[in-house]
């Protein structure tokens, strides 16, 4: 995202990233296509590459042969990931039972029942929306309502231009689960309100499907995604299947449209 932002104005960016591709966990054909987009514009990318060493504003580091190279930089910019703090607020006075994170069951209760933990503490899925949701079910756990986190249908979104959306499984993920599924493609220039606003622009519509029907997991590359992926959602949260979705009436001319389309 940071890379994004800076080459417009006409800013040398290198990404070195230590794993094989970009975006690591979302789909890859797709974090693949935006590298390749950010890579015209200019972004230099060091893929399975190590830093080893950061001094003042140079930075060394293994590439994918295992040479070492150095690049400099007016601004260094570490983005490594976060982890939770659990020590310096009396935390571990009562003891809860932590992992990653703290430990919490599908109600947000930690090891001791009157008391519960929500958002990135938990160590698990780091994103605001997901934390206003676990914070939802823990209120309604302690009012005596009936509810209860799912994690299977937490949106994801990349605000680069363009943006990438993307909701469940990828087809990694699936493979790798042992689940049989069937994937519809379609680019996102099959959607006219796509092709007005995004005037050069390319980008992709990806939707898995369960052996049953359902639908998977769904990611997208394309600008105004992160608007309609909750759609996305809603279908993965309800078990809806691509029969239902076909049915459902989609307006003319959104880019919305695509995810219909793609299931046609």
């Amino acid at each position: 995202e940071f890379a994004s932002f800076c080459t417009p104005l006409g800013i040398p960016v290198t990404v070195i990233e230590m794993m094989p591709e970009i975006l690591g966990g979302m789909d890859c054909e797709i974090s693949g296509m935006l590298r390749g987009i950010y890579a015209k514009r200019g972004v230099k990318f060091c893929l399975q590459s190590r830093v080893t060493r950061i001094e003042g504003n140079t930075v060394s580091y293994t590439d994918a042969d295992g040479n070492e190279q150095h690049c400099q930089g007016d601004k260094i910019l570490l983005s490594i990931g976060r982890r939770p703090v659990l020590s310096g607020y009396g935390l571990e006075n009562i003891a809860v039972e932590t992992e990653r994170g703290i430990k919490v069951n599908g109600q947000m209760q930690t090891s001791l029942p009157n008391v519960y933990a929500a958002g990135d503490v938990t160590g698990f899925s780091m994103l605001a929306h997901t934390a206003s949701r676990e914070a939802e079910v823990a209120v309604n756990h302690i009012l005596g309502i009936e509810d209860r986190m799912e994690y299977n249908a937490i949106p994801g979104v990349v605000y680069t231009n363009p943006e990438v959306a993307c909701v469940g499984l990828t087809e990694l993920q699936a493979a790798d689960a042992g689940i049989e599924y069937s994937l519809h493609k379609l680019p996102m220039t099959y959607a006219g309100r796509f092709v007005a606003e995004n005037e050069g622009q390319t980008g992709l519509c990806k939707v898995l499907v369960t052996a049953d029907g359902k639908v998977l997991g769904v990611h997208m590359l394309g600008n105004a995604s992160s608007e309609f992926i909750c759609t996305a959602c809603m279908a993965i949260t309800n078990g809806l299947t691509v029969e239902q979705l076909r049915r459902t009436v989609f307006p003319h001319p959104t880019v919305s449209e695509i995810l219909k389309e793609a299931v046609l």
